[in-house]
């Protein structure tokens, strides 16, 4: 019990003397006048970055506008080098383009550069184009199929014989084109 009535006698003294120092802490703010002029020996011109009496930090706000622009700069950057390759098939033409968009779409939803370098190299690939020949061979073998043969066999007999045959040759020739 003895130890109790020390501690509450220590705590009545670092009490009292919380309050003693607040007193003199409280009369010192009335004894001094703090006003909005510098110090004489104050340089009088300072710097920007100094901020006001007012509150107002200069550097402050420029770097925040600052790291405003270069967060936007950079995602602007990002951006552009993420659509390089559906940029790349889409200027040239490619017949791979849908691919190559699909490839940069699964790379930004999934994060996996693989699909962003798969995109890159099938839009610097150049594929054969084997669907324009092929049609261009199914339209001529389905003219050959809509043409009548006696209509183009009128159109051979109105033609005279080379010079050097007789006319024994022609229907032989007339003959075979009707056969095929």
């Amino acid at each position: 019990m003895y130890s109790l009535i020390q501690i509450k006698h220590y705590e009545g003294q670092a009490l009292a003397l919380c309050r003693a120092r607040l007193r003199r802490v409280q009369a010192s703010d009335r004894r001094t006048n703090v006003s909005e002029q510098l110090h004489p020996a104050a340089p009088h011109d300072l710097p920007f970055f100094i901020p006001g009496a007012d509150g107002s930090d200069t550097l402050m706000v420029v770097m925040g506008l600052f790291l405003v622009g270069t967060v936007l700069w950079a995602g602007t950057l990002y951006w552009k080098l993420h659509s390089l390759p559906e940029r790349m098939a889409h200027k040239s033409q490619k017949l791979q383009f849908e691919i190559v968009a699909v490839l940069g779409l699964i790379s930004l939803f999934t994060h996996m550069h693989i699909f962003w370098v798969a995109g890159l190299l099938l839009a610097m690939v150049d594929l054969p184009d084997f669907g324009t020949p092929m049609r261009s061979i199914a339209d001529s073998v389905g003219r050959i199929a809509d043409a009548t043969p006696g209509a183009r066999s009128a159109a051979f007999e109105a033609d005279p014989a080379p010079a050097g045959n007789s006319g024994a040759g022609a229907p032989a020739t007339e003959e075979v084109h009707r056969h095929a």
